[in-house]
């Protein structure tokens, strides 16, 4: 099963750069996109069905223009489940999973923290999240974790590891994600590429992309127990549909 996470930062502003065409060509079997700022009901579905995703699943923020995560898939999921029955989260539209035969794969787009009250925010949300988690593995343990995480884990990871004070690289954050991988998670990029620096997000000042002034904050976190079924994990970096760039993760049927 191939599996693509996209931070699209607006699928509609996306699809008019080219990314129907790119999704064609990359030919994931499922796609979670995250920050889609768009409502199911302003998108013309039938684009996605063309491209050979029949099965498309939304789930919108409360605030238009705002957020979102969506699952796009050729193969027809055994059940969906439309966020995690946690209001503060879900109004935010954050996570979106679909349930297939071997796998659950999440489509998750965890809050930047932006301001004091963003990041207490952040921080709520993180450990709503964990404990949430903790108990989906015990019903659903063949879970893949794809989306933006909003983190730097590790100094690899970040184009300048001195920084200091910015959310996304807070040492409570990066303690966070540290706990998360140790509860049961693989970082499926590092566990392939235990050296490699990449990035999947780069600011939009500065001309940080054109000189790799990025950083890495979209994982596929994949379930311990079906870690020996990551064939590959890569960065797709030539796509630039948005300020981040695709991640994959290729798992054994």
């Amino acid at each position: 099963m191939k599996i693509i996470s996209y931070n699209v930062n607006g699928i509609r502003a996306a699809i008019n750069k080219g990314f129907l065409d790119w999704l064609k060509a990359a030919n994931p079997d499922v796609i979670c996109l995250q920050e889609i700022k768009a409502l199911k009901e302003q998108l013309d579905l039938s684009l996605f069905e063309e491209a050979g995703y029949p099965y498309n699943y939304w789930f919108s923020a409360e605030k238009k223009g705002y957020s979102g995560v969506a699952i796009l898939s050729k193969i027809k999921p055994k059940h969906v489940e439309y966020g995690t029955g946690i209001e503060s989260m879900d109004k935010e539209g954050r996570n979106l999973r679909a349930d297939f035969e071997n796998y659950s794969v999440m489509s998750l787009y965890l809050p930047s923290g932006t301001n004091d009250a963003r990041l207490q925010h952040k921080f709520d949300y993180m450990d709503m999240f964990q404990d949430y988690v903790n108990k989906l593995k015990k019903d659903i343990p063949n879970l893949v974790i794809c989306g933006d995480y909003n983190i730097c884990h590790e100094p690899i990871d970040i184009h300048n590891p001195k920084m200091k004070g910015v959310s996304g690289y807070l040492p409570e954050e990066r303690e966070w994600i540290g706990e998360f991988i140790d509860s049961g998670f693989t970082d499926s990029f590092r566990y392939l590429h235990p050296e490699k620096q990449e990035y999947s997000w780069w600011s939009y000042r500065a001309n940080a992309r054109a000189n790799n002034k990025g950083w890495r904050i979209d994982y596929a976190m994949v379930a311990n127990k079906i870690q020996e079924n990551i064939k590959r994990a890569v960065i797709l970096s030539e796509a630039v549909h948005s300020d981040h760039c695709p991640i994959l993760v290729e798992l054994k049927k």
